[in-house]
């Protein structure tokens, strides 16, 4: 990577064109070294220019977006930040992109939004600096069978996750049986995506996988992914263990955040529950750990060499809020390890 992040942006409207570049360019270390309309124009500029980023829009003529990815992660893999129009259509298409190989995903911004595209341009950033290895995706993965004796009461697993999760959560999740222990997740993710990024993990794995609702009682063999917006997830204990959506300001910058769902877990479960925290930028989630670990939970983080970007574990990980890393594929099984119910008596 050069000093500055050299991106290409490719979307089929002109003022979105204008928009994304007028936003990237008021950051002095992103450089917009191009612009293409279609994949025809964009192929040919990728090969001319040699971008470290591209920013791609789904719905395009001639070529859709995900054909064009598939097509760039086959033959030229590089970082791909997906621009979607913020529908359950766009969700699906974006959710596709992300598994397909795409470093992260911007929603397409509605008409006055006073900050258009967010944080794109640390995207931009994270994704030229990103050491990841672009490979197409392995093959369909087959649920394990319902083996272990996961008893309600036993553990909550408590998961977070940011740039990278969608891949890294699906890999994770699979390895989980369909009697699993209660599980919530907190993934940043657009608002409208969360439903259904649920609803595609629910298809690929062997728990019932569901957007929490609030008061949703955790049941063994379910697991909570937090619906992004203006609300944060925390878990609480009234009548029994149960979601809690909660509206407070946005912290670490994010709503919701790891670090509110963390908290709630280490106060409420202990040592009766297994935080994880995975891929992601920046820091949400890394204190929220530490306190888990003090209230003697097991905790778990990504290795370097398998995240998108080495962020919120890394920084959970110098805190001392990791227990132990592990690459991505053995981190479903180490949490099934942890979290299995013992005989009566055992420790």
């Amino acid at each position: 990577m050069s000093a500055q992040a050299r991106v290409l942006v490719v979307d089929d409207s002109p003022t979105m064109r204008g928009l994304i570049t007028a936003v990237l360019r008021s950051d002095p270390e992103v450089d917009v070294i191009g612009q293409a309309g279609d994949a025809m124009e964009a192929r040919a500029a990728i090969k001319a220019l040699n971008p470290d980023v591209l920013t791609l829009d789904i719905e395009m003529p001639n070529m859709n977006g995900l054909d064009f990815l598939e097509k760039i992660m086959t033959l030229r893999p590089m970082p791909v930040i997906m621009v979607s129009t913020m529908t359950h259509r766009g969700a699906e298409a974006t959710l596709a992109a992300l598994e397909i190989g795409a470093f992260d995903c911007v929603g397409k911004p509605a008409p006055g939004e006073p900050r258009p595209f967010g944080d794109l341009a640390e995207k931009v950033k994270a994704a030229a600096r990103s050491q990841r290895q672009f490979l197409k995706p392995a093959a369909t993965h087959v649920a394990p069978p319902a083996v272990a004796d996961f008893r309600v009461g036993r553990k909550i697993v408590a998961i977070g996750s940011s740039t990278g999760g969608v891949e890294a959560l699906i890999a994770v999740l699979q390895k989980f049986p369909a009697n699993c222990p209660p599980t919530v997740i907190t993934q940043h993710m657009p608002p409208s995506f969360t439903k259904s990024f649920a609803e595609r993990l629910n298809r690929l794995c062997a728990p019932v996988v569901q957007e929490a609702t609030d008061g949703a009682r955790l049941e063994i063999g379910k697991i909570y992914l937090a619906p992004g917006g203006d609300r944060h997830m925390q878990i609480a204990n009234v009548s029994a263990p149960q979601c809690r959506l909660i509206e407070r300001d946005p912290v670490n910058g994010h709503r919701p955040s790891v670090d509110v769902l963390f908290d709630s877990v280490a106060e409420l479960a202990g040592r009766n529950a297994v935080g994880v925290i995975l891929t992601g930028m920046g820091r949400d989630g890394a204190a929220g750990l530490l306190k888990m670990r003090h209230a003697g939970a097991r905790t778990i983080g990504q290795n370097e060499k398998t995240c998108v970007v080495y962020g919120m574990p890394r920084v959970a990980y110098e805190l001392g809020a990791v227990e132990q890393q592990f690459p991505l594929n053995a981190i479903g099984d180490e949490i099934l390890k942890v979290t299995a119910a013992r005989k009566e008596g055992s420790e």
